[in-house]
């Protein structure tokens, strides 16, 4: 072996040991296609809950359905300050009663527990809901505390969490910041302008925190003359609570979800790598292995596709068995055959180098040369046999006019007066898909054979005829027949059955055994049986069976 040979060897056998190590890492509980089936499971269910967390447009409708509701309640408050809160003087010029006003706002926030501002026309501020009068202390300003116990720290750390990740999903425009200066005016908020102006108008903003606060203001008017304006602010607390509980129970079900599409992922991936595997591992033992200790395992009682690839994989293991054994046979067949003329050809040389007598050198010489072409015409028959395989599974077929073949054929052997007649009986437009070079060949062999075993002044009858969905072909011979038994035989390679007075040697044996090869090649049959006329044999007859589609 040359060193690039066994470089080439070694580096295939490295290939092969690192292939089936691969594949053993690959036996176990999360392979490569176990993570890849997890991954297209859970993103799917993942895509779902983002879309589903998303809830932007429940968002903005519990935005806009909390400043509708704040909105009437200010409209509310707007006319009992019309009418309870506002005096009418002589000169008809309305005036709103400052006490009256506060006490009047700072007994219906309680209903709502919106903050309630009251802006009078030159923009000052008139009443804070929060602002609480006291005897000898001046005005006390009232913060609404959260009740104990009320925040949880797991889910404030939640909920911040979720709202931090859902914010970069959300694209939502960044809102104006809310400002609550030490002396409000209605200068520093366009709502209570606008509503001094003659329009209500809501806003939604976030304070320093980061939390919405949702604000609406309102003119207080009477007889269409606006003398305040009633501003109700508000957190967004509940809108974020109510976001935040919805989205908990989807996280809950997306966790119980998750974690099923865990376990019914790991078994649909178990129920599909673990066979793959065994078949994989039993596969390259097979290919290592050298003989056939090791098989393909049964997986046909699934009925699925694992079921199908493992009786595909024992069929092919089967098929290249038998093919390596068919190998093996016809190398030993091969041998056989060849070492018979080189075995008469070395005793002829030996021999001849010893002879003095001019003559029998000759016969000796002569005997030499029949051995050369009978080596000669035994390689060209293998060499055609063992190229035979790759050449009908490279072409393609096409259409073939089975009696303008014959016809030709019948012509060909018929040019020669001394053989025996070719009648040739075939019907128009019966065509066969197949290689005609191929055809030719098998109908050449059947009709040259014919000829050989045909008496003198004999008749090979050439017929072919549509049967259903096949052509059939028959070559009948008027010659001494098959010998008993011998009929499937006939059909093996280099065996020989020649006419007593041919000449030895002139026949490879292997005519019968390429006809069958290649007309099984195109999906029919080739058989052989005597032609028996009473108790009498009078003859063989070959049959071809085609289809014609």
């Amino acid at each position: 072996m040359s060193d690039q040979s066994a470089g080439d060897h070694d580096q295939t056998t490295g290939q092969s040991e690192t292939r089936a190590a691969r594949i053993e890492e690959r036996h176990g509980l999360f392979s490569p296609l176990t993570w890849r089936i997890l991954a297209v499971n859970a993103l799917a269910l993942f895509v779902l809950v983002a879309g589903i967390l998303y809830l932007g447009r429940y968002k903005q409708e519990l935005i806009h359905s909390e400043l509708e509701a704040m909105a009437v309640q200010a409209e509310m408050y707007a006319a009992a300050l019309s009418t309870s809160a506002v005096s009418a003087e002589d000169d008809a010029t309305n005036r709103v009663k400052l006490e009256v006003a506060r006490e009047m706002v700072r007994r219906l926030v309680g209903i709502t527990g919106a903050r309630t501002r009251l802006f009078a026309t030159n923009g000052k501020l008139m009443a804070d809901s929060r602002n609480i009068q006291s005897f000898g202390a001046g005005t006390i300003q009232a913060e609404e505390l959260p009740a104990p116990g009320e925040e949880d720290a797991f889910a404030d750390i939640m909920r911040k969490l979720t709202d931090g990740l859902l914010t970069l999903f959300e694209g939502e425009q960044p809102l104006p910041l809310y400002v609550d200066p030490p002396v409000a005016s209605a200068a520093d908020y366009p709502e209570v302008r606008a509503a001094l102006a003659g329009y209500s108008r809501g806003v939604v903003r976030v304070d320093s925190q980061g939390r919405r606060v949702l604000s609406v203001s309102v003119p207080v008017a009477r007889f269409k003359q606006v003398l305040a304006s009633v501003m109700l602010t508000k957190s967004g607390d509940t809108i974020e609570s109510a976001l935040h509980a919805v989205r908990l129970d989807i996280l809950k079900i997306f966790v119980f979800a998750f974690g099923i599409t865990v376990l019914l992922s790991i078994y649909l991936a178990g129920v599909i790598t673990r066979p793959l595997n065994r078949l994989a591992r039993a596969a390259e033992r097979v290919r290592r292995s050298k003989n056939r200790q090791f098989t393909i395992p049964d997986l046909s009682d699934r009925r699925d596709e694992i079921g199908d690839l493992s009786t595909t994989l024992r069929d092919m293991t089967e098929t290249l068995w038998d093919r390596m054994d068919a190998i093996e046979r016809f190398a030993a067949d091969v041998a056989h055959e060849i070492k018979n003329p080189l075995t008469s050809l070395r005793s002829a040389v030996e021999t001849a180098t010893r002879l003095k007598d001019p003559e029998r050198q000759r016969r000796l010489m002569e005997i030499i040369a029949e051995d050369v072409q009978r080596l000669d015409r035994l390689i060209s028959d293998i060499s055609d046999y063992s190229r035979m395989d790759a050449e009908l599974s490279r072409a393609e077929s096409e259409e073939v006019d089975l009696r303008v073949l014959l016809q030709t054929l019948g012509e060909l052997y018929n040019a020669d007066p001394s053989g025996p007649r070719i009648r040739v009986s075939v019907p128009e437009n019966l065509n066969v898909p197949a290689l005609e070079s191929r055809l030719t060949q098998v109908f050449r062999n059947l009709i040259s054979n014919a000829i050989t075993f045909s008496p003198e002044g004999g008749e090979v009858r050439v017929r072919a005829w549509r049967d259903k969905e096949r052509a059939i072909i028959t070559i009948e011979d008027d010659g001494p027949g098959i010998p008993p038994g011998k009929e499937e035989a006939i059909f093996n390679r280099f065996y020989t059955e020649r006419p007593a007075t041919e000449k030895f040697g002139q026949h490879s044996g292997l005519g019968l055994s390429i006809s069958k090869r290649i007309i099984s090649a195109h999906n029919g049959e080739l058989s052989a049986q005597n032609r028996v006329v009473g108790d009498e044999v009078k003859g063989a007859i070959f049959t071809i069976r085609l289809p014609l589609e």
